[in-house]
């Protein structure tokens, strides 16, 4: 009997390896091609040459590291599979753009980077209801120029938000007023233009100097008189006090409106004045009219 068992050991070991490894599987612990998973939530593709997102990736990952490939794009469906996905860092890609509705399913991502891509604009909305977002790096994408007024809305939770070395010249201080949770923001190595439009930033970062890991002195703006580069600790509200009297395309397109307004009222008034004395000059005709009339019949 004990021969037997003997040579039916490593047949059982065998099956229960394959059994195991089926199950597995089936349960999405599969670990795609050319990555490693030193355990069941995490799949690590850092640095292999990657030029799309990898296949088989299991459904219940919750770490994916994919830094330091090629990847030029993320399907606009991506998270609607990977749920569970907390930690996304897509850093030195090739990224140009975010598909619209990208991350609104992400409801438990808490840590996303997508520095040191091809970025030229942040659009509106682009996050969704991301509430869990704690960390947010968007750092040395030389080309992004652009963040949507609404760029972060619904990031109730976000504390951390990298936006250095990027090719910003302006930014709307609303952009960052959408952070209630914000800690800390990195703006330096941008470049940055002293002029109005930067105004309203400069104010908020002024009054917020403390969730600035470099101070302001650690940010540069260029003067457009002549070029030169002054970091934000030497300007004062005096230096964009021109500003207050410069009118925005917004407060143009509201004058224009309100003297076409007031010229259409005003003509409609003389129309109305017109007809008004006209028919008054008419029955007072009419009137006088009667009058001789009812005189020569006298």
């Amino acid at each position: 009997m004990l021969p037997c068992i003997n040579w039916l050991q490593p047949f059982l070991a065998l099956l229960s390896s394959a059994l195991l490894s089926s199950a597995l599987l089936a349960r999405g612990y599969n670990c795609p091609p050319s990555c490693q998973c030193p355990d069941h939530h995490t799949v690590d593709c850092i640095g292999q040459g990657l030029t799309s997102l990898p296949d088989s990736i299991p459904l219940n990952v919750r770490r994916l590291r994919l830094s330091n490939n090629w990847i030029p794009w993320i399907p606009s469906d991506f998270l609607v599979l990977y749920s569970d996905l907390v930690y996304l860092d897509l850093q030195n890609n090739s990224i140009t753009r975010l598909e619209p509705g990208t991350f609104s399913t992400s409801s438990r991502l808490v840590y996303l980077d997508l520095g040191g891509n091809n970025l030229t604009e942040i659009p509106s909305g682009i996050f969704g209801e991301s509430r869990s977002l704690i960390k947010l790096r968007l750092g040395s994408n030389p080309y992004l120029s652009m963040v949507g007024l609404d760029a972060f809305m619904g990031l109730t939770s976000l504390r951390e938000l990298e936006l250095e070395r990027d090719g910003l010249a302006e930014l709307d201080s609303v952009v960052l007023e959408h952070l209630p949770s914000l800690r800390t923001v990195r703006l330096e190595g941008n470049p940055w233009i002293c002029n109005c439009p930067l105004a309203k930033l400069f104010a908020w970062l002024s009054e917020n100097r403390h969730k600035l890991p470099t101070g302001l002195e650690g940010i540069e703006c260029t003067l457009p008189q002549d070029g030169r580069r002054v970091p934000f600790s030497m300007l004062s509200e005096d230096s964009f006090r021109e500003c207050q009297f410069i009118l925005s395309l917004t407060d143009y397109l509201i004058v224009i409106f309100s003297g076409v307004a007031v010229l259409v009222v005003a003509i409609i008034s003389s129309f109305c004045l017109a007809c008004t004395v006209q028919c008054f000059t008419h029955f007072s005709k009419l009137g006088s009219k009667s009058e001789e009339e009812e005189e020569g019949n006298g």
